[in-house]
């Protein structure tokens, strides 16, 4: 049987690119300084790479599918340019509460429930016990614990507060980190 993959697992929307509230345009997407080195240390140690987003400005109808899926080509291009192909990258547009029509409903896929990473686990045959995720919400964090993995490292920047979501309760990781390069040593 071979051996399952160890993976890191990135939230898109403040860990990748600077959160500006419904990110949908490539001219508004500003990559967080950082990530390619994370990505690169990560894949030349054998990580697969993968990003895991709520993006629930779908559902909300604030931008479509097809201009989520267009920025999202653009940006894995920009990471494959960069040395750091993403292996790939999942997404969720529902909300249980803003939603509209069929985007308003409870989804297994979005953080903090598990779905995304288990996907990914099942589709790439990854150990998700030897695999990280870097998030900046709590909803990540608590998917990422969810879903098994031995490492949740929550991205607070120099100065940033803290992100408040309503019923996530206190939600410990294994560590704060202020910039994304620390996140290598946990590899």
């Amino acid at each position: 049987m071979a051996e399952l993959a160890r993976a890191l697992f990135l939230d898109r929307d403040g860990v990748v690119n600077r959160d500006e509230g419904y990110t949908h345009r490539w001219e508004d997407f500003v990559f967080i300084d950082g990530i390619f080195d994370l990505c690169r240390a990560a894949r030349a140690q054998g990580y697969r790479l993968f990003v895991v987003t709520n993006q629930a400005g779908i559902g909300r109808g604030r931008y479509t599918e097809q201009d989520f899926l267009a920025l999202t080509e653009r940006m894995c291009e920009a990471f494959a340019a960069e040395g750091a192909p993403i292996d790939r990258v999942y997404f969720d547009p529902t909300h249980p509460e803003h939603g509209i029509g069929d985007y308003r409903r409870e989804s297994p896929m979005r953080k903090p429930n598990p779905g995304m990473l288990l996907a990914a686990a099942q589709e790439f045959g990854v150990s998700l016990a030897d695999s990280l995720l870097v998030g900046d919400k709590p909803s990540d964090i608590l998917a990422g614990q969810r879903a098994g993995l031995a490492t949740t490292l929550l991205y607070r920047p120099l100065g940033a507060a803290a992100a408040e979501e309503p019923g996530q309760g206190e939600v410990v990781p294994t560590a704060v980190i202020d910039r994304l390069r620390q996140a290598i040593d946990w590899l």
